[in-house]
């Protein structure tokens, strides 16, 4: 994929990097071509069908099981969507179709429910989960970490083609909680209807309403209001966990128990993949760092290569924020001498040639140190795991063109997928749609028409520029002084640095006892944690043990 997202988007996304790969799986038909096959009065009804089907809630019901750490559980699957609305909408006004000549936009958002058998839904924890983007849909997390099947890949190489092993999840996190993996609007077997649908739902604001409403009527829907309830957000999906869990408590009533963030962003102006775009603002080289030096431990380019990785990232941390930060902030009056020294030691903790880095000028973005790392031999590193790597496609471009880690995975989660999806959950060959075959889209073109501006707690306007939601999670965290907030991340992930994320965290405006409130952990794998076996294995141990320790069950149930 080209580099554009680098120069014009500033946003660390899920597999942003890969959102063309599905693109040729598939040869479609002419528009035309199933017109002509069929008599006008049938094609009429498909069409009407097909417009009922995705405007009207939908859901297949079907049974598995799953061993988890030797525990056997028995679960129903409901697949399904559910139908939300713009902002404003009431459902008790129907819209005069012949006056104004629109139809209102509206979404149905796919998804897929695991309830285990037997449980009272009081002492039964419900997480939702959900991916990021913007505009990705969730099959990463369902068959990569905590669904009851998974697929098998390489752990930090290209995973050979077709076919893929699906196995039962040892990790899944159904051991604890019942489990609601959310396509995002326009994603999934899920689909945007009416007029101005995109620009309805493609949007910060717009799409964490769209979430916050789903939430709102599937508790309803299954009865699920007095559960203990939980946000499972990966990449974007942390920046929607953080509006989402303030929307929840504000505008439903609801509060949350947890808040799940994986490879967190939640203040974009720390977002080192267009750090260049953003003069006189060096946080980003700051933060990022830690996870070049992490990166180049793994690949052994460190002179005098330490052995224990996390004392050298607590020492390059500290230099980070004290003489690296100092030297960015002379900018153009920092002394030869210092320069010179800077360079040595970003050398020392990162590999890279020390006249590379000074005609950086001490400030190396993410895809600039993806592709100089291993330079050398004609490779690049991955962005969103940098364990992998992958050969260059123009030795002499400045970024890389692909991102090696999603190039060598994202086949096997979206055979896997279509597979799982037909096969076992039974949807999507619908009968109306798409004459008996309905696409589950992987991605949508989201992130090409998103509308950054966000509305912060208690102001009454947008601000357009770099998305913060920083303080919306404080927000809820005040509203609910008793919500945790927990923290996973990947030393190796260059997407969202590990780095960035503690020191986000460290600077949310909220007391120092509340501060309390926030767990933080790492992981010896990238931006999908759980795309390292071992690392899934810890983050399943880590978030059960933060649902279970988050809510005291009911006695008599």
């Amino acid at each position: 994929m080209k580099q554009s997202y680098r120069a014009g988007i500033k946003l660390a996304s899920l597999l942003a990097s890969v959102s063309v790969l599905g693109a040729g799986m598939l040869v479609a038909q002419p528009a035309a071509w199933a017109e002509d096959a069929k008599p006008a009065a049938e094609t009429a009804k498909a069409k009407d069908g097909a417009a009922d089907f995705f405007t009207k809630p939908q859901s297949v019901t079907s049974t598995g099981s799953v061993t988890v750490h030797g525990a056997h559980i028995d679960y129903q699957a409901v697949s399904g969507t559910l139908i939300v609305h713009p902002k404003g909408w009431d459902d008790a006004v129907l819209p005069d179709e012949d006056k104004d000549k629109k139809t209102p936009a509206a979404a149905s958002i796919f998804y897929v429910a695991y309830f285990k058998k037997g449980v009272r839904p009081e002492n039964r924890p419900i997480t939702f989960i959900y991916n990021g983007g913007p505009g990705s849909s969730t099959v990463w997390l369902h068959m990569g970490a905590f669904g009851p099947k998974k697929v098998v890949t390489a752990d930090d190489a290209h995973t050979p083609a077709a076919p893929y092993a699906i196995v039962n999840n040892n990790d899944s996190l159904l051991d604890v909680s019942d489990l609601v993996f959310i396509d995002a609007p326009g994603t999934g077997y899920g689909r945007l209807t009416g007029t101005d649908k995109e620009k309805t739902f493609f949007g910060t604001d717009a799409d964490a309403r769209a979430f916050t409403d789903f939430i709102a009527q599937f508790l309803s829907r299954y009865g699920r209001y007095n559960s203990p309830k939980y946000l499972f957000g990966e990449s974007y999906g942390t920046t929607r966990s953080a509006i989402v869990a303030n929307q929840l408590a504000d505008d439903k009533g609801i509060d949350l128990n947890g808040v799940i963030l994986l490879s967190q962003i939640l203040n974009y102006d720390n977002d080192i993949d267009a750090a260049q775009m953003n003069p006189s603002v060096d946080q980003p080289y700051v933060l990022a760092l830690p996870s070049y030096a992490a990166t180049a431990w793994y690949h052994k380019r460190i002179p005098n290569q330490p052995s224990d990785l996390k004392g050298f990232l607590q020492e390059v941390e500290h230099f980070a924020l004290t003489d690296y930060t100092a030297a960015l902030q002379d900018g153009n009056s920092i002394t030869p001498e210092k320069r010179d020294a800077i360079a040595q030691k970003l050398h020392d903790y990162t590999g890279l040639p020390v006249d590379y880095i000074k005609k950086a000028d001490l400030r190396v973005n993410g895809g600039e140190f993806e592709k100089t790392l291993l330079g050398d031999k004609g490779v690049d590193t991955g962005r969103l795991d940098s364990r992998f790597s992958g050969p260059t496609m123009d030795q002499l471009s400045q970024y890389p063109f692909y991102d090696p880690q999603s190039s060598a995975m994202s086949s096997a989660y979206i055979a896997a997928f279509n597979d799982y999806a037909r096969n076992t959950l039974h949807y999507g060959n619908s009968s109306v749609v798409g004459d008996g075959y309905q696409e589950y889209k992987f991605f949508s073109d989201a992130i090409t028409k998103w509308d950054f501006s966000h509305a912060q707690p208690n102001t009454d306007f947008p601000i357009h520029g770099a998305v913060n939601v920083l303080p919306d999670l404080a927000s809820a965290m005040k509203h609910n002084t008793s919500l945790k907030v927990m923290l996973n991340q990947g030393y190796y992930d260059l997407g969202t640095p590990y780095f960035e994320g503690i020191y986000e965290m460290r600077h949310l405006p909220i007391s120092h006892d509340l501060s309390k409130n926030i767990q933080i952990v790492q992981y010896e794998s990238g931006h999908m944690v759980y795309a390292h076996q071992d690392s899934l294995a810890q983050l399943h141990d880590n978030v059960a043990k933060f649902i279970t320790s988050t809510y005291a069950p009911l006695s008599g149930k």
